[in-house]
This record gives C-alpha cells, structure tokens and sequence, in this order.
C-alpha cells in the first residue's frame, strides 16, 4: 500500500463519518460544525489530487463564508437543537424506497461507468499555474459574470431575510 492510497482511505473514513455525524446530529451548530470538517476533508482530497487553488477555495468559500452564514443564521435564529417532532407514518417508508433507490442508481453507475478506458496521464509539471487562474478569472468574470451576480444577491437577500424574520417588533406604550 502506498501512502496516497492510506491517505485516501483515512480522509474518506473521516469524509464518511463526519456527513454521518452533520446527518445524524440533533443539534444543529454540531451539525454545522461538522459539515466544516467534512469540506476541510474534501479540500484535502483535492491537495492529494494537486489542485492546490480548488482545496484553498474550498476552504475560503464553504467553510469559511458560508458556514459562517449557516452558524450566524442559526444562532440568530435560536435554533440549536431541533424540537421532537411526531413523524407522519408515510414518511419512514417513503424515506426508504428512496435510499434504495439511490444505492441502486449509485451501484449501476459504479459498475457501469467506473472503468477506465486507457492510462491516466499526470498534469504537464510545465504550466504554470498564474496562466491558469489567470484564464479562469478571465472566464469568470466575463462568461459567467451574471450567474455570479445573481448568486451574491441571492446570498444577499437570504441573510436580509432571516433578520427579517428573527427581527421583534418594537410595541410603543
């Protein structure tokens, strides 16, 4: 076993175990938190895979700005541990059917599509990495400039919104 090959097994143990840990979690600044380590792993993932821009944008941008959204949100909104609920009886078997449906669409993908079809070459150690950023800043903020736009108002506007909806009405006497 090479070490890449520990590393990889290590970090998806701990990939599995932390979406488990955010998905089976009642309190939901533990569940937040967890999903932090979960894209710190993935970052990982992508420094093991020598993409070193994506790991640090995956860092800056999901656990940083958004998660600091989620906690800020659920702190605001009171929201630590979530109420016991009665559950309504189509629910669980509904819930079911559809992890089994996912795990048989997941095994059919993974028998049908996970074969490789020639050798994988490694990246030319020659390009340079400004060119790249470089070209994608270009693609970015020329091509995808709307679409950028439109999510940063959309963050906007959902942030406005939970104050809004947390926000006390003042009664004058």
């Amino acid at each position: 076993m090479t070490l890449d090959l520990i590393s990889f097994l290590v970090l998806s143990l701990i990939a599995i175990a932390t979406a488990l840990g955010m998905l089976l979690s009642r309190n939901a600044i533990y569940s937040a938190l967890f999903l932090v380590l979960n894209f710190v792993t993935v970052a990982v993932f992508y420094l093991l895979l020598g993409a070193p821009f994506i790991a640090m944008a995956q860092i800056t941008v999901y656990a940083g700005a958004i998660m600091v959204l989620f906690l800020f949100v659920i702190m605001l909104l009171g929201a630590e541990s979530l109420p016991e609920t009665e559950v309504l009886p189509w629910q669980r078997p509904l819930a079911v059917f559809l992890a089994i449906a996912l795990a048989v669409e997941a095994t059919f993908l993974f028998i049908t599509r996970a074969r490789p079809e020639g050798d994988i070459l490694a990246p030319a150690a020659t390009v340079n990495m400004m060119d790249n950023l470089r070209e994608m800043s270009m693609i970015l903020f020329n091509q995808y400039l709307l679409p950028f736009e439109v999510t940063s108002i959309l963050l906007l506007v959902a942030m406005v919104g939970a104050i809004v909806l947390v926000r006390k009405e003042k009664r004058v006497p």
